[in-house]
């Protein structure tokens, strides 16, 4: 059941990432999804800091050997890298996403609480394409204290149970919005 957990995790992440949807990530989709995060920071720091972190993440799967020899990886290819060189090391997920943690945090966080709202938080996922009612209900697991916001320790507990937990019932696999289908 764990490795089914973060398989469909990672299947999940892959789809998302997809951006051509042609079943397939390459340079260009990382470049693409970077800018979609990008957009819904108002600096020009944040903006870039996004971009970046998504071209990081590319070349780790770059070292992870992940793209064939047209610089294209497939989904089990996505998988088998992020369990092997990503999800499998707290150091790898907390290099890779922490910026885009941190950004996101500075972004949203419109009134500079060092928290983010439910206004704030469904704000985000909607300008990522996810539906405000998804994030809504995900928005009330991450909360985990009920205080009606989420603080940056609870954003972080999120992303790293999404990356490393392989519990089905962690509120981290609503990161992005969407439970994992059960089954």
């Amino acid at each position: 059941m764990a490795q089914n957990s973060t398989e469909q995790k990672f299947t999940f992440l892959f789809t998302w990432f997809d951006r051509t949807g042609d079943g397939y990530l390459t340079r260009d989709d990382f470049q693409q999804i970077g800018e979609v995060f990008a957009a819904v920071a108002p600096d020009e720091g944040n903006k870039s800091a996004l971009r970046e972190a998504f071209i990081l993440w590319w070349d780790v799967l770059g070292e992870a050997g992940a793209p064939d020899a047209q610089g294209r990886i497939g989904r089990q290819q996505f998988i088998t890298a992020m369990r092997s060189h990503i999800a499998a090391d707290a150091k790898t997920v907390e290099r890779l996403v922490t910026p885009i943690i941190d950004a996101l945090m500075r972004a949203l966080d419109t009134d500079k609480s060092g928290m983010l709202t439910a206004d704030e938080y469904v704000r985000m996922y909607e300008a990522l394409g996810i539906d405000p009612a998804t994030s809504s209900a995900a928005f009330q697991r991450l909360d985990r204290n009920g205080s009606g916001t989420i603080t940056h320790d609870e954003f972080r507990t999120a992303i790293e149970e999404f990356y490393l937990s392989t519990d089905t019932e962690a509120p981290g696999n609503w990161l992005l919005g969407s439970p994992l289908p059960r089954g």
